[in-house]
């Protein structure tokens, strides 16, 4: 019989983390905390699930529409990991958590679960808001990790930094735009959804807003 991880990596996200299916989304809705209990990372560690979330609040904040925080998504993406992920996809996904750590206490010279939110934002414009071709050179240093000519090559920590918040922000867009408390407050949604129409009134068709799925 499949497993688990298995059906929903045959299902699973692909193509920029946009395809959605009820079993994968089943998981991102039941990552719903009790408010009065700490979130506890079961794949990543303590310290690296706190600067998950502080990375995340960084990316997606709360604002007029929810944030990161609001559904929950450090917890989907610790869950996809864990029950999700291929093998070499948890390593990368690992090996880039510990190296964001480790250039984390360079900047800061402190351990990144004492890190403050400023100093995240700090982190994350270093990497994700990076001129072009900083951002070239990291993606060409990351991807020589993966060359099979080059299997001895070491992945450096500025280029696992860079790796990890790109995936971090890649499932974190999806998570965000396929929750239920955004797709049904923010994005237009219409559970009964009808029969096209070529010319209606942009009020009719939810004010230019993205259909949610």
């Amino acid at each position: 019989m499949m497993n688990r991880r298995q059906a929903l990596r045959n299902i699973g996200l692909g193509a920029g983390y946009v395809v959605a299916a009820p079993t994968l989304l089943s998981l991102l809705q039941s990552c719903k905390n009790d408010p009065s209990m700490e979130w506890e990372p079961v794949f990543m560690t303590a310290a690296n699930g706190y600067a998950l979330k502080q990375v995340l609040d960084v990316i997606i904040p709360t604002t007029d529409t929810p944030g990161a925080s609001d559904v929950n998504i450090a917890q989907f993406i610790d869950s996809y990991m864990n029950e999700v992920a291929e093998d070499r996809e948890q390593q990368e996904f690992q090996a880039g958590a510990n190296a964001f750590a480790i250039n984390f206490k360079n900047e800061f010279d402190k351990e990144i679960a004492d890190g403050k939110p400023e100093e995240f934002d700090q982190m994350v414009a270093k990497y994700l808001g990076a001129e072009p071709d900083r951002r070239e050179d990291l993606m060409d240093r990351l991807t020589a990790k993966q060359d099979p000519e080059n299997p001895d090559i070491e992945i450096d920590t500025d280029a696992g930094s860079f790796g990890y918040l790109n995936t971090v922000r890649d499932l974190a867009i999806w998570a965000w735009k396929n929750s239920e408390q955004v797709g049904e407050n923010v994005l237009w949604y219409d559970p009964i959804p009808g029969a096209q129409k070529g010319c209606i009134p942009l009020a009719e068709a939810g004010n230019g807003k993205a259909m949610s799925l």
